[in-house]
């Protein structure tokens, strides 16, 4: 559907609110209705069918419950299922706006609004509900480097578009390898803040020590290697998102001193007095599972709501289908380029074999898979024998029980560790007694 052929009705007590609409989209659209009160609704739609109604959350009167275009969004659903509904809402009122999304919201407006993206969010919404008559629709995200068209990837792709113009704070939950940072990058890309930093910590690897001077910064004499000010993460970002990856994995104590911060909207550099504001968006990340994250003995609970206005789930690739094969097409595009090799040729037996397999380390398993193939590769038609994986997902430990060398036993040993602990390096580095890096080095030296 057109713009040009829609009906708009706009609610809102706001006469300010109904003029500015009325004279933005008059223009643009077949029809426009304006009304202040929501209890006229069930007359309008008794008598007339509207594309989309775009709705004020809160109102001065009838229903006195705090989220009253929660109330009248319902109402709509129940007359015209059909119908597209956009809340407006204040910046307070974001996690309302969010919620409004799992009742049946199509989109929102925060005011105040940008004209432009008003008129481009209506044009958009109405054109992909043409689609939906005909064939499914594959939103995108535009900046975004993440690859597929599978059905869980787009389902994704739909809600970072809704939440990202907000400033929500948002938790990625998804298996290692899945591409949590690239959608953490996509949200910043596509928000209000795009032009300001984007600063990644991965603070699972941070030692209690390095906690609160990396993110929080420190002044020249705080501890003994202070050589000089340094500015904390939180600072960096300052204006734009700061992305905090492995955030499962911090202590309590760590939790305490981040909650802190995420409730005041201040920091305190280490070894100074002056108090700090911070105007960031957090993103955070982790391949924990929501349960796990809910045992209050490991992580905090008024934490988790602090970071968890709205959750995005990274599918595994083994969940994505024939994006499988686009991928490996990309890498192999790729690499070719890197290693001035092929162009090659995929046999229908290769994909067979690729496709087969669970890919436990998700994307970033099929990036390494196809980059040896290439570097290995001898002609450019690639076969089933070109393919190989890693011991790691072929899970050779068992078949070599009887090898009692030294470097056998700590590699099975190793691989038993990370299966155990679902690929999580911070926990299996815990449990072998060793630290990240010392167990980084250890996979690098056995090609696992």
């Amino acid at each position: 559907m057109q713009l040009k052929d829609a009906k708009i009705l706009v609610i809102d007590d706001d006469i300010d609110v109904l003029t500015a609409l009325r004279l933005l989209l008059k223009p643009f659209v077949a029809e426009i209705t304006v009304e202040k009160k929501p209890g006229n609704l069930s007359s309008l739609l008794s008598g007339n069918k509207y594309d989309v109604i775009i709705l004020d959350m809160n109102f001065n009167g009838l229903v006195n419950t705090g989220n009253e275009g929660i109330f009248w969004l319902n109402k709509i659903k129940e007359t015209a299922p059909e119908t597209d509904v956009i809340l407006i809402t204040a910046y307070g009122d974001i996690d309302l706006a969010i919620r409004s999304l799992k009742e049946g919201a199509s989109d929102f407006i925060v005011k105040p609004w940008q004209n432009q993206k008003v008129i481009e969010s209506l044009r958009e919404m109405l054109q992909n509900r043409k689609k939906q008559g005909s064939k499914s629709v594959k939103p995108s995200v535009a900046g975004t480097k993440i690859i597929g068209e599978s059905e869980e990837l787009q389902q994704v792709f739909s809600k970072v578009k809704k939440v990202a113009p907000t400033d929500a704070n948002i938790l990625i939950l998804g298996e290692n390898g899945t591409g949590k940072d690239l959608i953490a990058k996509a949200i910043h890309e596509n928000s209000n803040r795009q032009t300001m930093p984007f600063v990644k910590v991965d603070v699972g690897a941070l030692t209690s020590s390095l906690f609160e001077s990396e993110l929080f910064g420190y002044k020249k004499g705080a501890f003994t290697d202070a050589r000089e000010d340094r500015k904390g993460r939180f600072e960096a970002a300052q204006g734009g998102t700061l992305f905090l990856d492995e955030i499962g994995n911090i202590s309590l104590r760590q939790q305490a001193r981040l909650l802190t911060v995420l409730q005041n909207r201040h920091i305190t550099p280490l070894g100074s007095n002056e108090v700090i504001p911070i105007d960031i968006r957090l993103i955070c990340a982790t391949n924990l599972d929501i349960s796990e994250l809910s045992d209050e003995s490991k992580f905090r609970k008024d934490l988790i709501y602090r970071i968890n206005t709205v959750d995005l789930m990274m599918p595994p690739l083994r969940d994505r289908g024939t994006d499988v094969t686009q991928l490996a097409k990309h890498f192999l595009d790729v690499y070719s380029e890197k290693y001035s090799k092929g162009p090659f040729k995929l046999d229908p037996a290769f994909l067979k074999k690729l496709k087969s397999h669970a890919f436990p380390g998700n994307v970033r398993e099929l990036q390494f898979v196809i980059e040896r193939t290439v570097i290995m590769a001898d002609a450019m038609l690639l076969t089933e024998k070109d393919l190989s994986f890693s011991a790691l997902e072929n899970n050779h430990g068992s078949a070599e029980i009887d090898d009692m060398r030294l470097e056998t036993v700590e590699k099975n040993t190793i691989l038993k560790v990370i299966d155990k602990n679902k690929g999580n390096i911070s926990k299996s580095a815990k449990e072998l007694g060793i630290t990240r890096a010392a167990l980084y080095r250890r996979l690098e030296k056995y090609d696992l």
